[in-house]
């Protein structure tokens, strides 16, 4: 992969930077950088505005994303400091996590979300000049983000899933909302709230899967419970491929308390799991505020998870096994309250 134009990567490998002209941005990069600025305008916009944003401020820095400027940004129980120490060890965070990207699509997708800040960004020497490769250097030099490049053993190192597709980046944590703020939010087409809430879901892959199909399909916030539950480790970012980037998320002390809170506010609230009272597919509250809250493998959902939902809808199945993947039977249920809100809005236009 070539180095970014203007100067070297990090150590300074090979030979000093030349002044040849510089090479044209491609058009994906060009679309990313409009994109950015745009979002980044609107979001100074809003920042003020945004519900909870005074309460944001005043909280106490241990529930932000970032210590302040050249301080740690994560709270992952590796952390900054043991970087490169245990390479794939992913201690549960704290707070959401986010904090280290890897694999092409997910680094690409943050520096096009614009979001959060970012520290660095590290690609191992080498590589094929691939397209995504060349995007997330252009975009990196375009919004004056480091890139530094190091030999595969020492991005390897530094890396905390098995295949990190060669680029690790370095940002501040993903930002935590409220629930109540998430009730109020809205999809772009101004549907109402389509929320995605988890029930002890420990596995990154899974989770990771999840919320890629879950953005997709237009879910507008996540619930996370803060106990017993896999939160944004670098396996999930990747697995997610960009999605923590564009979906809200809260952590919550207890499950069961925010899915009433939810109930209180007018939300829906629909579980899934097998055996349940009803069928996926005659779900008829799906073009309303909807919660759907999947269970762990295994155990599904947990009995006072299952109280608080105002009805468990299973999936059919008609082959011979028993069960579906959390992360499949999570995409299959998104989707289906996605058509039915399609179907709704084109009976209605």
């Amino acid at each position: 992969m070539s180095p970014p134009r203007g100067g070297s990567r990090g150590g300074g490998g090979g030979g000093g930077a030349k002044k040849s002209g510089k090479k044209p941005m491609s058009a994906a990069a060009k679309k990313a950088v409009e994109a950015k600025k745009i979002r980044h305008a609107a979001a100074s916009v809003r920042k003020a505005d945004r519900p909870g944003a005074a309460r944001a401020a005043s909280r106490p820095p241990a529930r932000g994303a970032a210590a302040g400027k050249g301080g740690p940004a994560g709270r992952t129980g590796a952390g900054a400091a043991g970087r490169g120490q245990g390479a794939r060890k992913q201690g549960a965070p704290r707070g959401l996590g986010g904090d280290q990207v890897e694999g092409r699509q997910a680094v690409r997708e943050l520096l096009l979300a614009g979001n959060r800040r970012i520290r660095e960004i590290i690609v191992a020497e080498d590589q094929d000049d691939t397209e995504v490769l060349q995007d997330i250097v252009d975009l990196a030099q375009d919004l004056k983000v480091p890139v530094r490049e190091v030999t595969r053993t020492r991005l390897f190192a530094e890396a905390r899933t098995e295949s990190p597709q060669g680029v690790v980046a370095h940002a501040a944590e993903l930002p935590e909302h409220d629930l109540e703020e998430l009730v109020r939010k809205k999809s772009p087409q101004g549907v109402p709230p389509f929320l995605l809430a988890v029930d002890g879901v420990t596995d990154p892959g899974n989770l990771g899967a999840l919320l890629r199909s879950a953005e997709c399909a237009g879910v507008t916030g996540v619930v996370l419970p803060k106990h017993r539950a896999v939160h944004v480790t670098p396996t999930v970012t990747k697995a997610a491929a960009g999605a923590v980037e564009y979906l809200p998320m809260a952590l919550v002390g207890g499950l069961p308390a925010a899915l009433r809170q939810l109930r209180d506010a007018g939300v829906w609230v629909i579980g899934l799991d097998a055996g349940g009272d009803t069928d996926l597919f005659d779900l008829e509250v799906a073009d309303q505020a909807v919660c759907l809250v999947l269970g762990a493998e295994g155990k599904g959902l947990s009995r006072l998870v299952r109280e608080r939902c105002d009805a468990v809808a299973g999936i059919p199945l008609l082959g011979q096994l028993a069960s579906l993947n959390v992360s499949a039977a999570g995409a299959l249920a998104c989707f289906e309250v996605t058509r039915r809100r399609i179907a709704s809005r084109k009976g209605s236009a």
